[in-house]
């Protein structure tokens, strides 16, 4: 899960980060590796056509959409995210917004508070199809899905 080194998202660029005590206002366009542990007010997009992972940590911070081919979780994300090739939500992540995938794995604890949509890998052909968590999984009293640890395809 989040950080091991068997994840295998490698990106072929520099590593940006974003400390604790930061507060960006406005999109950010990158490359390589992005991590979030301060606060992003806007837009995260990678750059297209290049291998790139954000990452927002336990006590980041994001109030806007993230569009990149990996994306890790384990902090707080008010925006929809779309991941094209990975998408981890580890225990502490909370999303509020949809989340567009490729292939997704959810730890136990994770949160979305929003849709779950499966989007087909432009490689491999496949068919977009609906993901358990979003059309099966039973609702609590406060209306939102339980989730489990599980991973999608």
């Amino acid at each position: 899960m989040l950080g091991s080194k068997k994840s295998g998202f490698g990106s072929s660029g520099g590593v940006t980060l974003v400390s604790r005590e930061t507060v960006i206002v406005g999109d950010v366009h990158f490359s390589g590796s992005l991590d979030v542990e301060g606060l992003i007010q806007g837009n995260i997009k990678a750059q297209a056509g290049k291998d790139a992972v954000v990452r927002v940590v336990e006590k980041g911070r994001v109030e806007g959409e993230i569009h990149a081919p990996s994306v890790i979780i384990n902090g707080i994300v008010q925006g929809d995210v779309h991941s094209t090739k990975h998408l981890e939500l580890a225990p502490k992540a909370r999303v509020q917004g949809s989340v567009f995938y490729t292939t997704v794995e959810m730890a136990a604890g994770s949160e979305v508070n929003g849709s779950l949509t499966h989007v087909a890998d432009k490689d491999s052909g496949k068919e977009p199809a609906k993901s358990k968590a979003a059309g099966g999984a039973p609702e609590g009293a406060d209306g939102r899905r339980a989730a489990a640890a599980t991973k999608v395809d």
